[in-house]
């Protein structure tokens, strides 16, 4: 049975129209757009023109003082971030072989799993496949799914919420995470007995950035006991500040129990002997539906299932 061909090979689109239309977002203007691919304005103007006829729609607004994506030009231009990215992982995987690394992976984790899933299952990567490049990062759900859609992640350990595009996802739950009250140790509230929300109320507390969940339930918490939020209060969810301004104050902070635990052990912050009936919602491990994972990628996926065991209890399933 012979295939229907590609409307990509068709169109004989080229590499340079990809570029041209991230260059293009980036930089609002097809003459910086074309300096920057280190092309002529007229050639730069025809690739995007023969796109447009090819696809038979505009894909970007031309305005007095510049060029801005239509909905069509949103669509490709993510495509064309996607592919880019994937053309140059795979430059990256050929480079490592030849090199003689058995490849490379991305993975990204919220702070939680960052402490306590990820250490062992690098360690585990690491010890059976020593030579594989491992590049990770920590930041919020938001922000590395966004790098997981451009491809420049391939695994994650995060949350998914309402707003998030799921059709392309997979998500293996890991656990939900409680949190806790931290303050320096020596603090004077450590040896009080029977704690309760009352007590810390007008506290000064080091909270998450408003409007994120964290936030919000923290101060739902206080709501729901019938008293106003703590109003004393920096915004931050920067541990190294947060962990630093605990040591210089009597100021308290809300963290997720792992992280408040790790930091623990270290003696860097001491638990309050207090109660807090909130918490964040579950993570997992998330990954594309719709791209081949590298062989780099499955053998981290294969340490996160085995680490996540005896952290979470949970047992994934395995491919």
């Amino acid at each position: 049975m012979t295939l229907p061909m590609p409307w990509f090979i068709r169109a004989r689109l080229k590499t340079r129209q990809l570029l041209l239309l991230v260059a293009l977002a980036e930089e609002g203007n097809i003459h910086r757009a074309a300096k920057v691919l280190s092309m002529t304005q007229p050639a730069a103007s025809k690739l995007l023109k023969d796109l447009e006829d090819v696809l038979e729609v505009p894909l970007f607004e031309r305005l007095p003082r510049g060029m801005r994506p239509t909905w069509y030009g949103e669509t490709m231009i993510r495509h064309a971030r996607v592919a880019l990215a994937s053309l140059n992982q795979a430059h990256d995987e050929l480079t490592a072989l030849k090199a003689g690394r058995f490849g490379q992976v991305s993975v990204g984790a919220i702070t939680s799993p960052g402490l306590m899933l990820l250490p062992p299952a690098v360690a585990l990567v690491k010890k059976e496949q020593p030579k594989l490049r491992i590049a990770l990062e920590i930041e919020t759900s938001d922000v590395l799914l966004e790098r997981l859609a451009q491809g420049k992640l391939d695994i994650l350990v995060a949350r998914l919420f309402a707003q998030h595009d799921k059709s392309q996802l997979r998500y293996e739950r890991l656990t939900e995470e409680p949190v806790c009250a931290v303050a320096r140790p020596g603090h004077p509230m450590m040896g009080m007995a029977g704690l309760t929300l009352r007590d810390v109320v007008g506290a000064g507390w080091i909270v998450p950035p408003a409007g994120s969940v964290l936030r919000h339930r923290f101060e739902l918490m206080f709501q729901e006991d019938g008293m106003a939020p703590p109003s004393n209060v920096i915004e931050t969810a920067a541990l190294l500040f947060i962990t630093r301004m605990l040591q210089q104050s009597d100021m308290l902070a809300v963290l997720a129990a792992d992280a408040a635990r790790y930091y623990a052990a270290h003696g860097i912050v001491s638990v309050l002997p207090l109660a807090m009936p909130c918490h964040m919602d579950d993570f997992g491990i998330i990954t594309r539906t719709d791209r081949l994972a590298s062989p780099a990628a499955n053998v981290m996926m294969k340490a996160l299932r085995t680490s996540s065991l005896p952290i979470y209890g949970r047992r994934l399933e395995t491919e």
